[in-house]
């Protein structure tokens, strides 16, 4: 009967598995059938009826999945209608979904941290708060995916926690046996302790058990395959700063400062954290540079002058590699706005000022090479004897 269907309508199971293999999960980017997520496909005349595993109940993205099944089957010739059906996988479905996406590597391992990985990790730091490190770090982020580029953002700054304000990110985390699948905004995937504490709870965490929350974003988070991490760090060189030293070694520091005198002083102090960690800094970025005059386009220098340039070259002299000043952002209502409302200002204005200002030092970021140094390139010497 099945045949019979299928030669009266043109419709064909493999055809609309092949559809379903564009179908990705939103939260992992693969496609479903690569998952294990289609359970049954039927056929009856022109109706199709495609049986979908969630991988847990009350997944946020349940309306996602069906909409794009619904969408993909659909453009399919000769199908008419098509009816989605959801269940839930299996604890054993689940774990042989972890083990798939690990990639057979042993748990709690830190991918940024392997040896031959191609994902650029920057710790985004600042000596003191208040400096504009958060929005700087949502920027970034924002006009690096509007490049391309896979980004990501670990929103370390425990007691201090924006990032998912500032990035417009509503969903929750997912959990897959041992796994976390984080919810993403403009393109950028993203984890914070915000998502895990009731309403606005502050957490009142001493050092180990802040190490043991950067370890689970880092190890425990599915992120795929990405191009370029942020890290948004807490101002200082407190707890947070040692364990991303510790956990991700080739971790590259970008220190954020304002042109006030007394920013500078503790930025360099948050800086020179490198010589003792033995990590690059990539540069400095000057943040509230100055503000152009509403009435006749002056410059109004609110903080002073020169605070970006002074930090750069100190750090120069105490690492002994050249820190170069990566951009000055000038003062931008849009800027504060952007973050209000969760859309960046590299998006929701991208020629002002300062949208055009955090857009170049991205180009710069996203421009930028790894390097062989650290890769092992698995060469064996030739014995000529």
């Amino acid at each position: 009967m099945a045949n019979e269907t299928e030669v009266a309508t043109g419709v064909t199971e493999e055809s609309v598995r092949e559809a379903l293999s564009t179908v990705q999960d939103p939260e992992i980017n693969r496609p479903i059938t690569d998952l294990g997520m289609v359970k049954s496909v039927q056929l009856a005349g022109g109706t199709v009826r495609v049986a979908v595993y969630l991988t847990v109940s009350g997944c946020p993205m349940r309306e996602t999945i069906t909409d794009r099944v619904k969408t993909a089957v659909g453009r399919v010739p000769g199908v008419d209608t098509v009816e989605v059906e959801l269940d839930v996988m299996s604890e054993e479905q689940r774990k042989e979904l972890s083990q798939l996406l690990r990639g057979g590597a042993p748990e709690r391992e830190i991918p940024f941290a392997k040896p031959g990985t191609l994902t650029r990790v920057y710790a985004v730091a600042s000596g003191k708060g208040g400096v504009g490190k958060s929005s700087v770090t949502v920027n970034l982020a924002a006009a690096l995916a509007a490049q391309g580029q896979k980004v990501a953002v670990v929103d370390a700054d425990i007691y201090g926690h924006s990032v998912p304000r500032m990035l417009g990110v509503e969903g929750r985390p997912t959990q897959v046996q041992d796994m976390i699948m984080p919810p993403s905004a403009h393109g950028v995937k993203v984890i914070s302790i915000g998502m895990f504490t009731p309403g606005n709870a502050p957490v009142v965490w001493r050092g180990p058990m802040l190490h043991r929350a950067l370890q689970q974003f880092l190890a425990d988070v599915y992120w795929g395959d990405l191009d370029v991490l942020l890290l948004d760090l807490p101002p200082g060189t407190g707890d947070i700063a040692i364990s991303v030293a510790q956990l991700v070694p080739n971790a590259e520091i970008l220190i954020v400062t304002t042109p006030q005198m007394a920013a500078a002083e503790v930025a360099e102090r948050a800086g020179t954290i490198a010589l003792q960690t033995h990590q690059k800094i990539v540069g400095v970025i000057e943040n509230m540079s100055g503000m152009p005059c509403p009435h006749c386009d002056e410059i109004v220098d609110v903080f002073g002058t020169g605070g970006g340039q002074i930090v750069a070259e100190a750090l120069t002299r105490a690492t002994g590699a050249t820190v170069p000043v990566l951009g000055s952002i000038p003062i931008d209502v849009r800027l504060r706005e952007g973050g209000d409302d969760g859309n960046p200002v590299v998006l929701a204005a991208p020629d002002s000022p300062a949208g055009a200002a955090l857009r170049a030092v991205a180009d710069k970021l996203g421009g930028r090479q790894r390097g062989l140094s650290g890769l092992s390139l698995g060469l064996t010497p030739k014995n000529k004897f």
